[in-house]
């Protein structure tokens, strides 16, 4: 197969690659645009485009006369949104079996199959999964990486490093999201695909997850609501609230939690878990999800605004930069092996994100702008959690972190090892 000649390498290339080498298939899952099919076609030798129409249609019809057709070609084949015909993924599975070797096949989707009962073998042992979400900034190249998380992981000294990116530069990138496409073009261009990707979710994609006919209307504010709620563990009981006290409409608990989980079916809405560690205080923790979509962008174009709106509204702008920067951590995580969790106590002590690997090694990081105050402000509550983790019962946090939007470069602070990072070094 012809690989793509402006390819940019993603970290997914690295878990593709090595699922590939333990399993029989490996499934690629994320939002549409997000680059699933680009990143999968640098491995694949044979492809089954199944969002093509006309392979679509012939493909249902040869699985009716011949079924082993679909599945024939060099390996990996690729199968591009398998879930258009969710008999393939017991095929597979029953193939892979067959097979005995691995890196048979890759399967990409960027919704849940809305017919589960269909499936008859979760895939456990055959069928490996990655998980792909838009570009971080040291992907689409903004981000110099000169600031590797690894190396804090492993304690490694870290010299300061300059950061080239502006407070304008980030206001655009959030605006601008980490969509493949847009990481190629510039200006208000780029800024149209946030857009068009907003308005598919609404007019089309949330008629298409299951073939439930739901209100365009509806889930537009909706996720108007959402991104006003954004790093906020905000109930279904408010997001329904806020909808009709700003657009006198009303819409139940019980609608806006269906509406939801459609979302997150088609990976728009990526919701963040608690984190539970073992504290000397007493102060009961929260535990429920911080709200985030899966791309900043998203929310931006939720709310009509772009970078200018930002730079005139410092305040919301915090807001949506720490969307951008839980969306990077995410994306870095995959590489760690790791996961992003936020905490809260009933106390009042909140941390906007607990990167945790699964060798049981965690850094706290507060997300900021920019600016004294700001990064006082988020080493103290680094400091606050740090003296409350029980270190009896798990190991003390790698590092601490205050991950700012700006600064002019990244350093360590001496009176308390806390790390100033702007977003614009950072790296897996």
């Amino acid at each position: 197969m012809a690989k793509t000649t402006n390819y940019k390498k993603r970290i997914a290339d690295i878990l593709l690659e090595r699922r590939l080498q333990g399993k029989g298939a490996v499934l690629i899952e994320g939002p549409k645009w997000c680059g699933k099919t680009t990143t999968a076609k640098q491995f694949a030798k044979s492809l089954l485009d199944l969002g093509d129409s006309t392979i679509l249609s012939n493909s249902e019809t040869a699985l009716q006369v011949n079924p082993s057709t679909l599945l024939a070609g060099d390996t990996p084949r690729l199968l591009d949104e398998w879930q258009s015909i969710p008999a393939l993924w017991d095929m597979v599975r029953s193939e892979v079996d067959r097979r005995q070797s691995f890196g048979q096949f890759i399967l990409t989707g960027s919704t849940v199959p809305p017919k589960q009962e269909t499936i008859h073998h979760s895939g456990t042992g055959r069928i490996g999964r990655i998980s792909m979400r838009p570009m971080s900034l040291w992907e689409s190249g903004e981000s110099s990486g000169k600031v590797s998380l690894a190396d804090l992981f492993e304690g490694k000294p870290l010299t300061p490093q300059d950061n080239t990116l502006s407070l304008q530069d980030i206001a655009y990138l959030t605006c601008r999201g980490g969509w493949p496409q847009s990481t190629l073009i510039s200006g208000e261009i780029a800024l149209d695909e946030a857009r068009d990707y907003f308005e598919a979710i609404y007019k089309n994609d949330i008629h298409r997850i299951d073939n439930v006919r739901r209100s365009s209307e509806r889930t537009r504010l909706l996720m108007r609501s959402y991104a006003r709620h954004q790093g906020t563990a905000v109930s279904f009981n408010r997001l329904s609230e806020d909808i009709k006290e700003n657009d006198n409409k009303s819409i139940t608990y019980e609608t806006v939690s269906e509406y939801v989980e459609a979302l997150k079916k088609l990976f728009v809405i990526e919701d963040m878990p608690a984190w539970n560690p073992n504290l000397r205080s007493k102060a009961a923790i929260q535990s429920s999800d911080t709200r985030y979509f899966i791309d900043p962008s998203i929310a931006t174009s939720a709310l009509s605004i772009g970078p200018n709106d930002l730079l005139n509204d410092l305040k919301s702008f915090g807001l949506f930069f720490e969307a951008l920067a839980v969306r990077d951590l995410r994306v870095y995580a995959d590489a760690l092996s790791g996961n992003v969790f936020h905490f809260r106590n009933a106390a009042g002590l909140e941390c906007d994100a607990v990167m945790h690997r699964r060798n049981g090694s965690y850094g706290l990081i507060e997300i900021k702008l920019g600016g004294h105050d700001l990064i006082e402000k988020g080493a103290t509550t680094l400091n606050d959690l740090k003296e409350k983790i029980d270190l009896d019962k798990m190991p003390a946090p790698s590092f601490l972190m205050v991950l700012t939007a700006v600064g002019d470069y990244s350093y360590q602070r001496p009176q308390d090892g806390v790390w100033v990072v702007p977003i614009g070094c950072l790296k897996p």
